[in-house]
């Protein structure tokens, strides 16, 4: 269950930022067209909320079924724990549900402004900070704080 769990994981990831880039897209966009907020741009708002809110909750499981994790909760007090362990014990997952918090505020926000390039403007700024959290929170391969392949293979 764990290795399916990580692998589900790892390509959630992808929906994730191609959902994200694709709302912020069409915020901005109406945002500086003044175009109207159809129920396609509603959609995407929510179903983007959503799948931040899917990937959020298979991290939790991953969180508390990892072996990583357990060793960080066994040995966090000690001195010269590897920054790997470290990176996913707190920064990980605090940095992460800090850019759901923020796209589920976004997209709230959104819903309940009145003018539709308010709605635009709002989804464009909220999402974009959660976008820049999640960058930073990816363990990237080219990470120098923990790295992971861009698709997990076992």
């Amino acid at each position: 269950m764990y290795t399916t769990l990580l692998l589900l994981h790892s390509l959630m990831r992808w929906f994730v930022l191609a959902s994200l880039l694709y709302a912020i897209y069409r915020g901005l966009r109406g945002w500086r067209t003044g175009i109207p907020f159809e129920a396609w741009d509603n959609a995407l708002r929510h179903s983007t909320a959503t799948i931040a809110h899917i990937q959020l909750m298979i991290g939790y499981t991953l969180y508390f079924n990892s072996p990583v994790i357990q060793h960080f909760r066994d040995h966090a007090r000690e001195a010269g724990l590897p920054y790997e362990f470290r990176f996913f014990g707190w920064i990980h997952i605090l940095l992460m549900t800090v850019a759901v918090v923020l796209i589920t505020v976004g997209s709230a926000l959104a819903k309940r402004r009145p003018m539709d390039r308010a709605k635009f403007k709002t989804m464009a700024i909220w999402f974009l900070l959660g976008l820049t959290v999640i960058l930073i929170a990816i363990p990237w391969p080219f990470s120098p704080f923990a790295n992971r392949p861009y698709i997990r293979n076992f």
